[in-house]
């Protein structure tokens, strides 16, 4: 008897929350396809992953925030024969600070890499799931997403077009059998806070093991979950609080939460 293809394809895979979820997949007989910019990153954990537990593992070093990137993937996954059942958008990145003070081109990638290129992938290998009449699609967001982001208005902005993205799709194709997840975890301890220069915003003490929030998401994708946090009390908060507050006194509060210490 064959086999049923089991290959996902995890942008963002050389480090972090990615990679965990590579590991996590790899542990489940699960082949992949690696997404990051680093080819040595990806090549180490290719090795490690096919090493220890006899999957096939395909690397592609892309830089999503240049445009054209999704479409080279998916060109790439083709050319291949790679048939992707289980799409994990999980590449993204942030920044911090007054947003007419950062540099333009900054906030132009990061809505390229955190909408963007996440979009197309979706698109694109959306329509061979929707043709085999099943899938699974996890997209990495963020609680952040429930409320604006003073300090970081156009990372926060970024994750409220994820989960409103995902939950749309998800009730789209669930008729085909196919299942949308969007993780959003709270701060997790992962190269994320120095790339965003946010050392020394308070909420990061209280970081989350990147292990843990992605066996949360992956966890929550298997069960066809429509959104996964990895916190209770964050659920508690964003569903039945925040909803709640005076909008200027939500944003007062969630500036505050950026604010770094002294």
């Amino acid at each position: 008897m064959t086999r049923q293809s089991n290959t996902a394809l995890i942008t963002g895979a050389s480090s972090g929350i990615g990679q965990e979820l590579a590991r996590i997949h790899a542990k489940r007989k699960g082949d992949l396809v690696l997404v990051a910019r680093s080819r040595d990153k990806l090549d180490a954990l290719k090795r490690e992953l096919e090493a220890q537990h006899g999957i096939r593992a395909t690397v592609i070093a892309e830089d999503l925030s240049k445009p054209g990137a999704a479409q080279r993937i998916f060109e790439q996954t083709q050319a291949l024969g790679i048939t992707i059942d289980v799409l994990i958008n999980n590449a993204g990145f942030g920044g911090h600070g007054l947003f007419h003070e950062q540099a333009l081109a900054d906030s132009q990638a990061m809505m390229q890499v955190n909408m963007v290129a996440l979009t197309e992938l979706t698109h694109r290998y959306l329509e061979g799931m929707v043709q085999r009449r099943r899938g699974r699609i996890l997209n990495v967001s963020s609680t952040a997403s429930f409320m604006p982001g003073p300090l970081q208005a156009v990372y926060y902005a970024t994750k409220a077009y994820v989960t409103s993205f995902t939950q749309a799709i998800a009730e789209e194709v669930a008729v085909h059998h196919i299942t949308a997840t969007a993780l959003c975890p709270g701060a997790v301890a992962t190269g994320f806070v120095a790339a965003g220069n946010l050392e020394g915003v308070d909420i990061w003490k209280q970081a989350k093991s990147a292990l843990s929030v992605a066996q949360c998401g992956y966890d929550a994708m298997e069960r066809g979950e429509l959104v996964a946090f990895n916190e209770g009390k964050l659920k508690f908060l964003l569903n039945w609080v925040v909803p709640l507050l005076p909008r200027k006194t939500m944003l007062k509060m969630s500036r505050q939460a950026m604010e770094k210490a002294g």
